[in-house]
């Protein structure tokens, strides 16, 4: 008998010693170093509101399966940081507590946060999730060479034609590096950057919308892009190698460029000159976010969102003071986990309209060696790219249509098609004609 009373006592003991967190706070950022900063900044927060925040790693991939199964079970966490593809269907679904989200965006003032970012998450006259961070693509370009040759930034294909057209073969140029490997989503990305810079928007509300005009234009476009970069089946890695060796004046690429620009990565670093550490080819480089084809004159820029979404479950009023403190107070430390590719949705506060904008250019980039932005780059540059936010857009997100939209990406018949173009083996409205009949079938 005494030591069953003993067995009981301990395990009372135990129980009562374990501490259960407030709130369940999912994330896909799961690197260790970007884990450990969360956890600093849960820690931070405790610190501030008596509110232990439990920091819970889920990867990317396996992040719809696992919030639909807890859904089902009545165990969502509290808050999730996710993607723009699940605000929408997750809102549609009951995942997501609308109101709790729409509330912390009111709360923060709606007229913080970049446009594009808000856009893409509305549901009717709410907006379902909490913008965080996002990045954009971006038209990376040689200002040097532009200034010299007196060519317009590269904001229009007109533009980026007259560049092309002026800088192929100029000391060995190639005018662009253009996706031509069918098979990477890299090449998916920039198409639809290009494709949305023209207004080509491949569904509407309910099913597929037919091309035409738009869409015979940014092909023709892409072909002159194409036939001025070199042969073969190119992806990120040779547009960014023949960047960085000074063998082109253009590319697209995305932010996550930047740091490795100014020499701060030794796995890839500049080699535009013999110090692979050397900060000059970034002090050349400019960026445009936002460009645009003759049937869309506001242009449009590509983006990647995510979001904190307050959940069906969540303790409600707990959980809206961890995003509130993470956007505002905390925000500087939500972007320093990995500052190149997480541009502020939120510029500032009712203090200081650009406070968060200039908080994030200042912290270090990086990976061998560290420097903040504002360092690396003119405040025009770092005001350019935060702007691409503002434009931000990606087919289907406006009609609710992302999941169709993205089925059709990931198909990749509009790169193969797109290729069959580019190599001159179908003409142009050949190639409108076999992508409209590929569209037909995800109606």
């Amino acid at each position: 008998m005494k030591n069953i009373i003993r067995l009981f006592c301990v395990i009372s003991f135990f129980i009562s010693s374990i501490v259960y967190a407030d709130i369940k706070f999912w994330t896909t950022e799961v690197q260790p170093a970007r884990m450990a900063k969360q956890e600093e900044m849960a820690k931070a927060f405790e610190a501030k509101t008596g509110i232990k925040v439990e920091v819970i790693p889920v990867e990317e991939k396996d992040l719809g399966t696992r919030a639909t199964a807890a859904a089902a079970a009545g165990d969502l966490p509290d808050v999730i940081y996710h993607t723009l593809q699940y605000v929408l269907p997750w809102a549609e679904a009951g995942i997501l507590d609308v109101d709790a989200n729409n509330d912390v965006v009111k709360d923060l003032g709606k007229n913080t946060f970049a446009p594009g970012a808000l856009n893409m998450a509305k549901k009717g006259s709410k907006i379902a999730a909490v913008p965080v961070d996002g990045w954009t693509q971006m038209v990376v370009y040689r200002k040097d060479l532009f200034e010299n040759a007196d060519l317009a930034p590269p904001t229009s294909y007109a533009n980026i034609v007259a560049a092309v057209e002026k800088l192929s073969k100029q000391n060995g140029m190639f005018g662009f590096v253009a996706a031509t490997k069918t098979d990477e989503n890299f090449m998916s990305q920039v198409l639809e950057h290009v494709l949305l810079a023209n207004g080509v928007n491949i569904v509407k509300k309910g099913g597929i919308k037919k091309q035409g005009k738009k869409l015979k234009e940014a092909l023709e476009f892409y072909k002159v892009i194409a036939k001025a970069s070199p042969p073969g089946e190119l992806y990120w890695k040779q547009s960014r190698a023949l960047y960085f060796a000074g063998k082109t004046p253009m590319i697209i690429w995305s932010p996550f460029i930047m740091d490795e620009l100014a020499g701060l990565r030794d796995s890839a670093p500049p080699t535009i000159n013999s110090d692979p550490t050397s900060p000059e080819l970034a002090s050349k480089t400019g960026f445009i976010t936002n460009f645009s084809g003759p049937s869309n004159k506001k242009g449009a820029a590509w983006a990647d969102v995510r979001y904190f979404g307050i959940t069906a479950d969540a303790d409600t009023d707990e959980a809206k003071q961890f995003i509130m403190y993470s956007m505002d107070e905390g925000y500087a430390s939500t972007l320093s986990i990995a500052p190149e590719g997480k541009f502020p949705v939120r510029r500032g506060n009712s203090s200081d309209p650009e406070a968060f904008t200039k908080a994030w250019s200042k912290l270090p980039v990086g990976v061998d060696r560290k420097a903040p932005l504002s360092d690396l780059y003119d405040p025009d540059v770092i005001n350019n790219i935060v702007a691409g936010l503002d434009t931000a857009n990606r087919w289907g997100v406006k009609e609710g249509e992302l999941s169709r939209a993205s089925k059709v990406i990931n198909s990749q018949f509009i790169n193969r098609i797109t290729r069959l173009y580019i190599d001159d083996q179908i003409d142009v409205d050949e190639a409108v004609k076999m992508i409209n009949d590929s569209l037909a079938k995800f109606k």
